[in-house]
């Protein structure tokens, strides 16, 4: 058939998102970093929602093979 695009992407958002979420973690307490983010530790939750969104992707390149079969 070919290659599905939804792996590549999958593991990209999913590795991107690990390093942005633990970045975040770490810069936690940085108050300096997160002004212009009105407080909000941006780096924790786009980390985490491009991990979601890969492991989401990754998801489905697993049910579409369980179709397949």
């Amino acid at each position: 058939m070919g290659l599905d695009i939804r792996i590549p992407i999958g593991l990209m958002f999913s590795i991107f998102g690990v390093m942005i979420t633990i970045f975040g973690l770490f810069t936690n307490s940085s108050i300096d970093m997160y002004k212009k983010s009105l407080g909000l530790n941006m780096n924790l939750w786009m980390g985490i929602g491009m991990l979601v969104f890969g492991l989401f992707m990754l998801l489905l390149v697993k049910l579409a093979k369980k179709d397949a079969k």
